[in-house]
């Protein structure tokens, strides 16, 4: 695949299950991340999962409570190896939802580093079909301000309540 899938994220967050229910469609398809304008090494590995609840107060002193799953990515080249098959990537979250309990509708984040720089977070749009494989690209994780976030919701209510769902656009 020589071409980097470029998707816009602005509205995009997919949860895990809806990660994992678009993979469930093609699981012998590779799956292939990219981020900052590159596609992750054919032997990456995901190293860690982890599930959290937060608990926090906004910067309007509202009080917060969420879900969160973090998948770990190492960007590295192994034994010449492709990218797995998106049913590998999936039987490994299976593995560790037995043990952990993940919840699928929880915010997914994903943590990539290639062992040398610093593992960034990043968040991911539903996988796309392209070339017989299916990308999922990742954009980084901005900050924001809940409060104005709501607000802005607030002011245009056909925006929130008329876009696509993410599970529609899964592996277009």
């Amino acid at each position: 695949m020589n071409s980097i899938i470029k998707t816009d994220l602005a509205d995009s967050d997919i949860t895990l299950g809806d990660l994992l229910s678009c993979i469930a469609r093609s699981p012998d398809l590779p799956l292939i991340f990219t981020y900052v304008g590159r596609e992750i090494k054919g032997g990456y590995h995901v190293t860690e999962v982890k599930a959290g609840q937060f608990s926090a107060l906004d910067c309007g002193a509202n009080p917060e409570a969420w879900s969160e799953i973090f998948v770990q990515l190492w960007d590295i080249d192994e034994d010449g190896r492709s990218h797995m098959p998106g049913g590998k990537f999936a039987a490994i979250i299976r593995k560790v939802s037995e043990h952990v309990g993940l919840d699928g509708s929880a915010k997914l984040t994903f943590e990539v580093s290639d062992g040398v720089g610093p593992i960034q977070l990043f968040r991911a749009s539903s996988p796309a079909r392209v070339d017989n494989s299916l990308i999922v690209a990742l954009a980084p994780r901005p900050s924001s301000c809940k409060p104005r976030d709501k607000w802005l919701a607030e002011q245009s209510p056909a925006a929130s309540c008329c876009r696509p769902s993410t599970a529609a656009a899964c592996c277009a």
